[in-house]
């Protein structure tokens, strides 16, 4: 009999790369979600196909096979597949995983019940700083009074396996999901790093996991690294064509290219101050981002990578947080400032011509108040912190040098 995982989450990142990533080692996955169509299709079928995209254009199609689903709604049934799980994982995101935490610990109880001694390690495959905190204290709440305080609940028995996941998973188009609501598509990336400490029981048996001693330093490089650069291409491609609409193609404009790979370096070195992080290798990790961020197979676009101005500038966020680390180190952030100052001017649209609504409040915001405001409001630096004040005078300073700049261009535009 097969070993089972519980995947919380039959969305893109669960379909496309947990699920993919258990099953083609031999697990029976059974999903978790609120889905109803994607339930129903699921235990109709079986299975589903992952597109890989590659860089060359052409598709690989990876079978998933030998997977069911349960909806979230029947606690009861998911209580029991909790109980008798031998691994469980989450990709939900990060407004349900309070909710997600309570199943799982109503499962945790009615496996104490069942298997009294046997743990049970959660992977969240999430990217959420301090995801197993938010998970912990939702089991907790979640909990009968009775079962508080028990060993399933104080981590004995219950591993919150925090991740990095680096893995693209594009938007497939509505025409293809149409035709079939399960297929995803992905890029060939398939490295799941996980932390080594969170475990209670043993490894799983899968070959694509990658165990880290030091997660916070790989969940930072993926925000700071990874996002930041992403944002980056979509912010200054945005500026500098706003007619622009694939980020492959936004990458494809060099000072895009060296505006991103500027920030990128930024970023890098003050990452570098994790004895886990060799500045080597993350700018051999920045390099390759960049690389994948160039697959114009994947279809990914500026919009979407852009879009939710007041979550992306937030202050732990991929730019403000790498610009605060930096200044904690002592380490020049200019191209990330200059990264901040596009992102004020972020207007693109989706397919419909349509801005997303909280950027446009941000961009208003800017535009009638200035940088500093957003720094303040929307990021939450604070007066009298000294790194907040080092990023807010950087920032100053940086959108000084380019207004100067874009003045001798003739392009600024008050």
């Amino acid at each position: 009999m097969s070993a089972k995982l519980v995947l919380f989450g039959a969305g893109n990142i669960g379909r496309s790369f947990i699920a993919e990533l258990f099953a083609s080692a031999g697990y029976e996955v059974v999903f978790v979600d609120i889905n109803e169509t994607v339930v129903n299709e699921l235990n109709r079928r079986g299975g589903y196909d992952v597109v890989i995209k590659h860089p060359d254009g052409t598709d690989e199609v990876l079978p998933v096979r030998g997977v069911r689903a349960v909806n979230a709604a029947e606690s009861q049934a998911v209580t029991a597949e909790v109980a008798e799980a031998d691994i469980a994982a989450t990709a939900v995101g990060s407004g349900a995983l309070t909710s997600v935490a309570k199943l799982i610990g109503a499962g945790m109880v009615e496996r104490r019940r069942r298997r009294p001694d046997d743990p049970l390690d959660v992977i969240l495959a999430e990217n959420v700083r301090d995801a197993a905190s938010v998970v912990r204290e939702g089991v907790r709440v979640g909990l009968p009074d009775a079962a508080r305080g028990d060993a399933a609940v104080d981590g004995a028995l219950l591993g919150l396996v925090q991740t990095s996941i680096g893995k693209m998973v594009p938007i497939v188009p509505a025409e293809v999901t149409a035709r079939d609501p399960l297929v995803v598509f992905a890029e060939p990336y398939d490295t799941l790093i996980v932390d080594a400490k969170g475990f209670r029981g043993e490894l799983p048996p899968v070959d694509r996991i990658k165990a880290v001693d030091d997660i916070r330093a790989y969940v930072d490089r993926k925000l700071f690294l990874h996002n930041l650069g992403h944002a980056a291409v979509a912010y200054l491609g945005f500026r500098a064509d706003p007619a622009v609409t694939l980020i492959a193609d936004a990458l494809a404009i060099e000072p895009v290219r060296e505006g991103a790979a500027r920030a990128m370096s930024e970023s890098a070195a003050a990452l570098a101050t994790y004895p886990s992080l060799s500045l080597a290798d993350l700018h051999e990790h920045r390099d390759d981002l960049l690389a994948r961020f160039a697959n114009r197979a994947l279809g990914d676009t500026v919009f979407r990578v852009g879009r939710d101005l007041p979550r992306k500038l937030a202050r732990d966020d991929r730019l403000v947080g790498a610009m605060l680390l930096a200044a904690r180190g002592g380490l020049p952030f200019a191209a990330i400032g200059e990264v901040f100052l596009a992102a004020l001017r972020f207007a693109a649209t989706d397919e419909s011509g349509k801005r997303f609504p909280p950027d446009e409040e941000v961009v208003r915001l800017a535009e009638s108040r200035g940088a500093e405001a957003v720094l303040k409001t929307v990021s939450g630096l604070r007066a009298g912190e000294p790194e907040d004040e080092r990023v807010i005078a950087t920032v100053a300073a940086t959108a000084s040098f380019s207004a100067r700049k874009e003045v001798d261009r003739g392009v600024w535009e008050k």
